[in-house]
């Protein structure tokens, strides 16, 4: 069989998804970004790898059982930010949670050793994307002075890892594998008890 892209990555709920759009059209219209549409809002826990489709039935599987294990947790969004000079985003509140979750699966699928994947040695800053790669260095400064002038703050409950692959230019939702353990607030409160 042949190889594909995929990436694991927690996606956002539909009401986020439709505001993420907007702001991605935005930067379509006004600066001719259109990478970032390629995808659904998502906060990326293992970035794209290509991998021959023998493996995605494994993979599932795998992703499956790590995520039965998890707890739902909450997810803050606030306002934007950027990594200079090529990508604006939605802010992600780091957590201790959210960043245990993503090393726990790159470490639980990587000591695996049957999927083309390596420990990555970038430090984790989970982010939304609005625009990357094609966004000019000549627009990048009025493209971040439009949205770090929006105020917004959401949040969300993450309850499923999602698996996406790249097929006809695009990302698609793949699978997604819902949590199996309880809500992480609730056993919070219940060890407190």
């Amino acid at each position: 069989m042949q190889s594909k892209m995929y990436f694991l990555a927690l996606l956002t709920p539909q009401e986020v998804n439709s505001k993420v759009l907007e702001w991605k059209y935005y930067m379509r219209e006004h600066f001719g970004c259109v990478v970032a549409m390629r995808s659904p809002a998502h906060i990326t826990l293992i970035p794209p790898f290509w991998m021959s489709e023998d493996l995605e039935e494994q993979l599932k599987t795998d992703t499956q059982d790590f995520a039965e294990k998890q707890g739902s947790f909450k997810i803050e969004l606030q306002d934007f930010d950027a990594f200079r000079p090529k990508v604006i985003f939605l802010h992600v509140k780091a957590t201790t949670r959210l960043s245990n979750l993503r090393s726990e699966l790159e470490n639980d699928l990587v000591l695996r050793e049957k999927y083309p994947l390596k420990q990555e040695s970038r430090p984790f800053h989970p982010h939304i994307t609005i625009a990357n790669r094609d966004l000019l260095r000549k627009d990048f400064p009025v493209a971040f002075d439009y949205f770090r002038k929006i105020s917004y703050t959401k949040a969300f409950e993450a309850t499923d890892i999602a698996l996406l692959k790249h097929l006809n230019g695009e990302w698609k939702v793949e699978k997604r594998f819902a949590f199996g353990g309880k809500k992480e607030s609730a056993v919070r409160s219940q060890e407190s008890e």
